[in-house]
């Protein structure tokens, strides 16, 4: 058998244990193609069957953490969680119709403060990375927003 060459790559991915993942569910079942998943450092977005569209969100970008349960929603026990982020790509993620939302908008708050201290970001420097800072009365994106 030839050897097999040693692969760069491999160093570089991390192989962190996810904490928790679920799909976004319909009627409370989950059978979408929308799969939401979160470990120390990162949020992964996966929607689709056959054309498929990843995304990821650094956890220390998230700059609030709302939940959000419609009565319908709790009928099913599901809710929304919405996150407001930092991030270009995705400045408002909403991971939609999970079980216990409470329980993972409490643990991703945690990460995230979690994650900031290790990373010795504050969160004012968060808000000028979002583009959320105070130019003598401009009226703030996040204002309008809310």
């Amino acid at each position: 058998m030839a050897s097999k060459k040693p692969d760069r790559l491999s160093q570089y991915i991390d192989n962190e244990p996810l904490l928790w993942k679920d799909r976004k569910r319909i009627l409370g079942l989950p059978i979408s193609f929308t799969r939401y998943s979160f470990d120390q450092n990162k949020f992964y977005l996966k929607i689709g069957l056959f054309n498929i569209r990843k995304d990821e969100l650094l956890l220390y970008r998230v700059l609030d953490v709302k939940v959000n349960r419609t009565f319908g929603q709790r009928i099913f026990g599901v809710g929304t969680v919405t996150l407001l982020t930092a991030d270009q790509s995705t400045p408002n993620l909403e991971i939609k119709n999970i079980k216990d939302c409470e329980r993972v908008a409490k643990a991703l708050s945690n990460i995230v403060e979690k994650e900031r201290d290790e990373k010795r970001v504050l969160g004012k420097e968060m808000f000028g990375a979002a583009g959320l800072v105070d130019t003598e009365g401009v009226e703030h994106p996040i204002d309008t927003m809310i």
